[in-house]
């Protein structure tokens, strides 16, 4: 007589083998949330899974080269460069996709302050998102604190800068990224940022002019209604040249 028998299955094996790529993305999918390249999605990897997707960014890259044709086996410079690719993307240039905002602590305005403040130049580095080329560039940031506004220590603004262009962009979206984030923290009468960088994706390749910048602007509040606030400002950023 044939004995059928069965055996229970762990939850946790179920998923045994599937990339971990797969599984964030699931959980981004179930809750509706958008997973575009300049998202940060840190609140759906778990503990350990930032390293498992290492590897598997890792050994994806390792099969790009090969398709390259780059003989990785015995080219002694590029016998590591599958997993420093890896590393480089996760851990640095696009690190802003797959950590928590840095920690910011607010003061409140106790000494009621409410002349202009400039913050930079902020030096900042991210990527196209068209070609993965760097964009290196600089970010002046002016608030016009009223004394509701909470006051955040300076460095706090090239760290929250530093966490939202470390993600493929594009250099429009990223100021008004930043300036939501600045405006939801400190909550300023004004807020103005400019940036000024350089696409690698037009001096590398296609035009290959290595001489040109993009200059692009956000005005809230004060800045955007008052023309002499918004003068002052822009008198007071370098000028280079």
């Amino acid at each position: 007589m044939l004995m059928q028998t069965t055996s229970r299955m762990n939850p946790d094996d179920t998923d045994e083998g599937t990339p971990v790529s797969v599984k964030i993305r699931e959980r981004l999918q179930a809750a509706r949330r958008r997973f575009h390249a300049n998202d940060n999605i840190a609140d759906f990897i778990e503990p350990g899974e930032l390293e498992q997707l290492l590897d598997e960014v890792e050994t994806k890259m390792q099969g790009v080269l090969g398709s390259l044709v780059i003989d990785t086996d015995n080219d002694h410079n590029t016998g590591q460069t599958a997993r420093r690719v890896a590393k480089m993307y996760l851990n640095e240039v696009f690190r802003g996709r797959y950590v928590k905002s840095p920690a910011v602590t607010e003061f409140p305005n106790a000494e009621h302050l409410n002349e202009l403040m400039i913050v930079g130049p902020i030096t900042v580095r991210s990527a196209c998102s068209h070609h993965f080329c760097p964009v290196i560039g600089q970010i002046w940031i002016g608030v016009l604190p009223n004394e509701h506004t909470n006051v955040i220590g300076l460095s706090k603004y090239a760290r929250l800068a530093e966490w939202v262009m470390g993600r493929p962009q594009i250099q429009e979206e990223a100021v008004v990224q930043l300036a939501d984030l600045i405006q939801k923290k400190t909550q300023p009468d004004g807020l103005a940022i400019v940036m000024e960088a350089t696409h690698f994706c037009m001096g590398w390749r296609g035009v290959k002019d290595v001489d040109s910048k993009m200059i692009n602007s956000v005005m809230r509040g004060s800045f955007l209604k008052d023309a002499n606030l918004r003068r002052e400002f822009l008198s007071l950023l370098p000028r280079k040249g």
